[in-house]
Parts: structure tokens; C-alpha cells; sequence
């Protein structure tokens, strides 16, 4: 009897060590959502998360620099903050476990809102109004989504571009295949080799990219989904969220949004504080 006592409460004392270290841990690697906002402030860093191949929201330039739309905003939140600005590139496709580990303090780049992703993820409001659209070549004939039936589409692993495919149970039933890409950028250079039929993108993204390269590419008027643009923070991180919202409102009041979207649309195209 004694042994079978003695066995249950090394257990006990086995499994309480545990989760104290794996609970210490857990607090060490994210702050909880009540103190998310006061630990980046006593950090002194507000850390973003991106594909740094996605122009114009966030990409290298010819310096290698991290620019684009969604940084010079995030940027801007920092700077009225009190606090250093970085972006960190990651694994889009791991981008709900880079949050969850506390390496970075959100994921800001042209992350669409969704349903599914709003159960796991603590989202902004929205700041930019988009659609998923299908990238083909100027000569390729396709000009509508019944064009593709029987041809090869080609988007980025883990996009918003797969949720809406999967969505769109008919359209993916034409489909001769579906080929997945790291990247957009090396997506759209298959599209040019030959190696898929179309890309299916976000439309900012495809009509910037067009505009900037000059390939012979063209953008087909019928989207496959309509969709919005959204800041996610970890579930629950309420006060950090709403502290960048209200920053951000603040930016769209006084004219700097404005600003910043006409350097890179020649409009102001967002919907924030609308």
C-alpha cells in the first residue's frame, strides 16, 4: 500500500514540475493578452511578421531593404509608440506558430481576415479591401475562369489564394492541377516559363507587380473570391490590437494613411477610420 502511495505521489510531483516549466516557458515565449501591449512597450521593439517577397505590401528592394506599404505603416505605428521598428521574415506557411512562440508581435502583410483564421487569431479591423484573381499570360487565350477548365493553376503554399481555391469547390473541380509555390515572385516566373497556365493572387498584389515588371501578364476581370486585409496579434492580445488600431486611425485622421497609400497606389485605397 504504502508503495502504490508513494508511486502516485511522485507522479503528482512529477507532472506538477512539468507544467510549471512548460507554463514558464509559455510565458516566457508570449506575454499573455492582458500584458501583450505593456510587455512590447517595456521591450522597447514592436516585431512584425511578413513574406518579404510580397510587394508592395513588404519585399526586399535593390538594397535589400524591407519595404513596402504595410512597413512604412507598421513603421509609422512604431515611431508614435515610443518604440524600434522591426520586421522579421518568416515561414508564411508556419505564420500562426511564428505568433504563437512570441517571436514576433504580429502578422502585418496583407494577411486576409477569415472565419477560420479569426477562431485562432485576434484580428484588426480592416484596413484594405481586396480579391483573389487569376494571372495569365497576355496570349494565352484565357480570358474568364471557364477558360481554365482542364489547365494547371499555380499559387503560394498557405495563402489566403488556397483558402479560397478550396472554397470554390466547382472551379477547383475543372482544374487539370494545382501547383504550389513558396512564393508569388517564383509563382508568376513559372507563369512566364510556362510551367502553369495561371496564378491565383491577391489582386494588389498581381496588378502591382504587373505595373512594376512590365511582363506580359494580364489580370482576369472575374475574381474568384472577394476578400479583406487584417493585422493578426496572438488570441486574446485585445489591448496591443486595439492600441495599433486606435494609432492607426489616428494616422488616418491627420493624413498620413493617405500619404503613405498614394506613394504606393497613387491613391488612398484603405478603409481605415471609413
Amino acid at each position: 500500500m504504502k508503495k502504490i502511495l508513494f508511486v502516485l505521489l511522485m507522479t503528482v510531483m512529477t507532472a506538477s514540475i512539468f507544467f510549471g516549466v512548460f507554463s514558464s516557458c509559455k510565458k516566457n515565449n508570449a506575454a499573455s493578452g492582458s500584458d501583450s501591449l505593456k510587455a512590447m512597450l517595456s521591450r522597447g521593439e514592436f516585431v512584425i511578421g511578413l513574406d518579404d517577397s510580397f510587394p508592395p505590401m513588404g519585399f526586399r528592394n535593390e538594397d535589400n531593404e524591407i519595404v513596402g506599404f504595410d512597413i512604412d505603416l507598421a513603421k509609422e505605428v512604431a515611431a508614435r509608440l515610443n518604440v524600434k521598428f522591426r520586421a522579421q521574415p518568416i515561414d508564411w506557411s508556419a505564420k500562426e506558430q511564428e505568433l504563437a512562440t512570441g517571436k514576433i508581435d504580429c502578422i502585418w502583410n496583407g494577411l486576409t481576415i477569415t472565419e477560420e483564421r479569426k477562431k485562432a487569431l485576434t484580428f484588426s479591423k480592416a484596413y484594405l479591401d481586396n480579391e483573389q484573381v487569376l494571372v495569365v499570360r497576355a496570349d494565352s487565350g484565357i480570358t474568364s475562369l471557364s477558360d481554365m477548365t482542364g489547365k494547371t493553376v499555380g499559387l503560394q503554399s498557405g495563402s489566403s489564394a488556397s483558402d479560397a481555391l478550396e472554397e470554390s469547390v466547382n472551379f477547383k473541380g475543372t482544374l487539370k492541377s494545382v501547383v504550389e509555390f513558396k512564393e508569388n515572385i517564383t509563382a508568376l516566373n513559372d507563369l512566364e516559363m510556362g510551367g502553369v497556365d495561371a496564378i491565383l493572387m491577391d489582386s494588389i498584389v498581381a496588378n502591382y507587380s504587373i505595373k512594376q515588371t512590365g511582363k506580359p501578364f494580364v489580370v482576369l476581370n472575374e475574381a474568384l473570391a472577394t476578400e479583406e486585409y487584417g493585422i493578426a496579434f496572438r488570441q486574446g492580445d485585445v489591448e496591443l490590437e486595439e492600441k495599433v488600431q486606435a494609432t492607426l486611425e489616428e494616422m488616418a485622421e491627420d493624413g498620413t494613411v493617405d500619404s503613405i497609400s498614394s506613394k504606393w497606389f497613387g491613391s488612398n485605397i484603405t478603409v481605415i477610420g471609413r
